[in-house]
C-alpha cells in the first residue's frame, strides 16, 4: 500500500513537471516573437533570433545528453538547465539592444531544448518503473502548452507591468522548484549511433522521405516563427493569439486517438499526400484571411494536417529503419523536422515576410507543402508502377 502511495506520488510530481515544462515551450513558439516586435525589432531580425534556436539545438542536445548519461544523472541535469533558463530570462529583461539579445538568446536556448527530450526520457523511464503507459504522463504535456498558451495570453494583456521575461522566470522558477520533488533515472536519451549513420543513408526511400520531410518542415516552422506576428498584425490582442495556441494544440488531440486505433488500416503514402494538401491548404487561407478571427478558426485545420503527417512519419520512419538504428533515424528525422528547417525558415522567412509581405509569406510556404505533395506522390506512383511491372514479370516467367 506504501509502496502504492509513493508510486502516485512520484508519477503526480512528474506530470506537474511536464506540464510546466511545456508551459515554457508555448511562452517561447507563441509570445517570445511578440516580445522581439515590441522591442522594435524587425521581421527579418526576428527571423534570425528564431533561426538562433534551431542551430544551437543540434549542439547543445547532444552536449546536454552526453553529461546526463556521463554523471548517470537526468534530474540535476535538469536543474542546472532550469536555473539557467532563469538567468538568461533575466538578462533578456534587462536589455533592448538586438546584438546583445542574440548573444543571450543563444544562451537561453542552450538551456532550452534539450530539457524536452530529457524530461521525455525520465518520463519514459517512470512509465516503465510502475507499468503505466507513457502517453498518461506525457499528455499533461499537450494539456500544459495549450492551458499555458491561453493564460499567459490574458496575462500578458491584462497586467502590464508584468513582461513576457517575466512570465518565463516565473515559469523556470516554477518547474525548477517541482524538479526537487521529481526522483532521479540514471538512465537517459538513447544515443546516437554515429556508425549507423552512412549505412541506413544508403537507402534512396529514406533519403527521399527525408527531402519531403524538409520540404513539409519549412512551411510550417515558417508558420511557427511568424503566426503570432502576424495576428499582432491584423489587431490580435495576446489573448487571441493564445487561443489560436490552444485551438491548434487540442485539434491534434482527436486525431492522434483515431491514427492510434485505426491508421494502420491506411497506408502511409496516401496519409503523408493528404497531410501535405491539408499544409498547403492551410497556408493559403492564412495567406488569403483578412482577419485575426479567420486566422483562429484556420488553426482548426492543425490536426489534420500536422497530426496526421507526425504520426505517420514516425510509422514509416520505424519501417524503413531498422531496430538497431532507430535512435540514429529518430535523430535524422529530428534534424530535418525541427532543426535545419527551423534554422533556414528563420532566415529565409524573416527576409520573405518583411520584403514581400504576409500574403507572399504565406504562398511560399504553401509551395513548400504542395513540393513535398509532389515528393510523396512521385514515390506512390513509382512504387505502383513497380508493383504492377513486377506483378507482369511474374505472370510471363509463369506462362
Amino acid at each position: 500500500m506504501k509502496s502504492q502511495h509513493l508510486a502516485r506520488s512520484e508519477v503526480s510530481w512528474l506530470r506537474a513537471l511536464i506540464f510546466t515544462i511545456y508551459g515554457t515551450s508555448a511562452l517561447v513558439a507563441s509570445y517570445f516573437p511578440l516580445f522581439y516586435a515590441d522591442l522594435g525589432f524587425s521581421r527579418t531580425q526576428i527571423g534570425y533570433i528564431y533561426a538562433v534556436g534551431p542551430m544551437i539545438s543540434l549542439i547543445s542536445n547532444l552536449l546536454w545528453s552526453y553529461a546526463s548519461d556521463r554523471f548517470r544523472t537526468i534530474k540535476k541535469i535538469l536543474l542546472i538547465l532550469l536555473a539557467g533558463q532563469l538567468l538568461m530570462s533575466f538578462f533578456l529583461s534587462m536589455t533592448t539592444k538586438f546584438a546583445v539579445i542574440m548573444l543571450i538568446i543563444t544562451l537561453y536556448y542552450s538551456f532550452f531544448y534539450p530539457v524536452l527530450p530529457l524530461s521525455d526520457s525520465i518520463a519514459i523511464s517512470t512509465a516503465n518503473r510502475h507499468k503505466k503507459n507513457f502517453v498518461s504522463i506525457r499528455i499533461f504535456g499537450s494539456i500544459g502548452f495549450a492551458i499555458f498558451a491561453l493564460l499567459i495570453g490574458y496575462v500578458l494583456s491584462t497586467i502590464p507591468s508584468i513582461t513576457t521575461m517575466g512570465v518565463s522566470m516565473i515559469i523556470a522558477g516554477t518547474a525548477l522548484f517541482l524538479t526537487l520533488f521529481v526522483k532521479d533515472q540514471a538512465t537517459s536519451v538513447a544515443r546516437v549511433n554515429f556508425s549507423g549513420v552512412l549505412s541506413i543513408l544508403k537507402q534512396r526511400e529514406l533519403l527521399w522521405f527525408l527531402g519531403c520531410v524538409f520540404c513539409l518542415a519549412l512551411g510550417m516552422r515558417m508558420n511557427d516563427a511568424f503566426l503570432s506576428i502576424s495576428l499582432h498584425d491584423l489587431g490580435a490582442g495576446q489573448e487571441l493569439v493564445g487561443w489560436a495556441m490552444l485551438l491548434s494544440a487540442f485539434s491534434e488531440i482527436p486525431i492522434f486517438l483515431l491514427l492510434t486505433k485505426y491508421g494502420a488500416k491506411f497506408k502511409e503514402l496516401p496519409l503523408l499526400l493528404l497531410a501535405s494538401l491539408m499544409f498547403a491548404l492551410r497556408f493559403m487561407l492564412v495567406g488569403l484571411a483578412d482577419s485575426a478571427t479567420g486566422i483562429l478558426l484556420i488553426q482548426l485545420m492543425h490536426g489534420v494536417s500536422f497530426g496526421i503527417f507526425y504520426v505517420t512519419a514516425i510509422r514509416m520512419l520505424s519501417r524503413l529503419i531498422p531496430a538497431q538504428f532507430q535512435a540514429t533515424g529518430l535523430a535524422l528525422f529530428t534534424v530535418m523536422w525541427s532543426s535545419l528547417s527551423g534554422l533556414c525558415s528563420g532566415a529565409f522567412g524573416g527576409m520573405v515576410f518583411e520584403h514581400f509581405g504576409r500574403e507572399n509569406f504565406y504562398f511560399t510556404a504553401m509551395g513548400t507543402s504542395l513540393l513535398a505533395f509532389i515528393g510523396f506522390a512521385s514515390r506512390y506512383f513509382y512504387r505502383s508502377k513497380a508493383k504492377v511491372h513486377s506483378s507482369h514479370s511474374a505472370t510471363h516467367h509463369d506462362l
